[in-house]
Order: C-alpha cells, then sequence, then structure tokens
C-alpha cells in the first residue's frame, strides 16, 4: 500500500476504520434527511432492476460535493435521473470498472457465478466500510460444501482507485436503481475525480 496516493488512501482508511465505526454512532440521530432536490428518478419499466425499498431508502443523497453524492451517513452514493436514463459520474464509472476487474469472478452485472457471490446481493448487507476492508484484505469463507477466497486488492491501483465507484455502483445494483444494463447516459466527470484519479495513479 505504501506505493497510494494519499487520495487512494481514503477508502482504504476507511476499511481500516470499520472497528471505530461501530463504536461512534454514525447510524443515528444526527443524520440528515434525504434532499428531495437529489430524489431518485427510476426507470419503472426495468424489469431487471429488483427494487429494494429498504436500502433504496437508505441509499438517498442529502448532499452532493464535487458531484459525488452522499448519503445520511456520509457514505457514497448514487444518483438516477431522467426515468433510470442517466447516472451520477460514479455509477457509470464503477460499472466499468466493475466489468474490467470483478465480473470474471463475480459474474455480468454482480448477479454471482459458481464460485463468487452476486455481490448485488452482497451489498444489501455490508457496509461501506466491510466493503472496502474486503476490497483491501481479501476474505476467506470455508464451508464443508466450498472454499471461496477473494484477494486482496490493497496494491492493485486499478482497483483501490476506483473503490468509491465500485461501491457506488454495486450499491445502485443492491438497492435496484440500476437493472442489468450499460448506463446510456451519465453526469459529466467531475473536476474532482480526474484530479483524484491522476493523484492516484500517479499521473
Amino acid at each position: 500500500m505504501r506505493h497510494l496516493s494519499t487520495t487512494a488512501l481514503r477508502p482504504v482508511l476507511a476499511g481500516l476504520a470499520l472497528a471505530t465505526v461501530t463504536t461512534v454512532a454514525v447510524y443515528a440521530e444526527g443524520a440528515k434527511p434525504a434532499d428531495p432536490a437529489l430524489a431518485n428518478s427510476l426507470n419503472p419499466n426495468d424489469k431487471t432492476a429488483e427494487i429494494d425499498q429498504k436500502i433504496l431508502d437508505k441509499a438517498q443523497a442529502v448532499k452532493v460535493e464535487d458531484g459525488k453524492y452522499l448519503d445520511a451517513d456520509g457514505h457514497p452514493t448514487f444518483h438516477v435521473t431522467d426515468n433510470g436514463k442517466k447516472f451520477d459520474w460514479y455509477s457509470y464509472s464503477g460499472y466499468r470498472r466493475y466489468h474490467a476487474e470483478c465480473h470474471v469472478c463475480h459474474g455480468p452485472d454482480g448477479m454471482g457465478s459458481t464460485y463468487a457471490p452476486a455481490l448485488k446481493d452482497s451489498l444489501k448487507h455490508l457496509s461501506y466500510e466491510e466493503f472496502i476492508g474486503i476490497l483491501v484484505g481479501g476474505k476467506q469463507d470455508v464451508s464443508a460444501a466450498q472454499q471461496q477466497v477473494m484477494p486482496a486488492f490493497g496494491d492493485n491501483k486499478n482497483v483501490m482507485c476506483y473503490a468509491d465507484d465500485l461501491y457506488v455502483y454495486l450499491r445502485a445494483r443492491a438497492a435496484g436503481a440500476m437493472g442489468r444494463v450499460r448506463p446510456s447516459d451519465k453526469e459529466d466527470k467531475p473536476e474532482a475525480a480526474k484530479k483524484a484519479e491522476k493523484e492516484c495513479l500517479g499521473g
């Protein structure tokens, strides 16, 4: 991890702070209500988007900072407009990164495979910190039937520089805000995203 920039370390540190987060009540009382102006506009005709209202409600954006949407707990989230046709930059980027780095094991569109779980389902119960922690350090599940091992990606810039993007995309899939489609339209790439990418990749 010593080769990653400060920008790339943000999600890494979030993962390492998981134990602390459980004692600091981030989920709680002081959470801001969703901003109606940032409400998602979903495609009612997309039968591949399995709406999970509980996840969708928890993922509602309360604010946007430099083109990145944040939920009431301050975690990155998605923003969908134009009846499900237009996505925020990070969801779009996450879709692209997922299909470049993750789909070989976890299946197209986060649907899972015979040897790796469906991440669209995993994100229904994994917190942001847990997701980042697994991305950084890997995970091993052993049962009588099988052994599943996810490698650690903490030193892989092609993954870690886009950790938030991956989280936002898979969160949109878990909530049913995005179906099994390539986003047809997207918001412009924020300047903050351009800067973070350049710093992280060392360009």
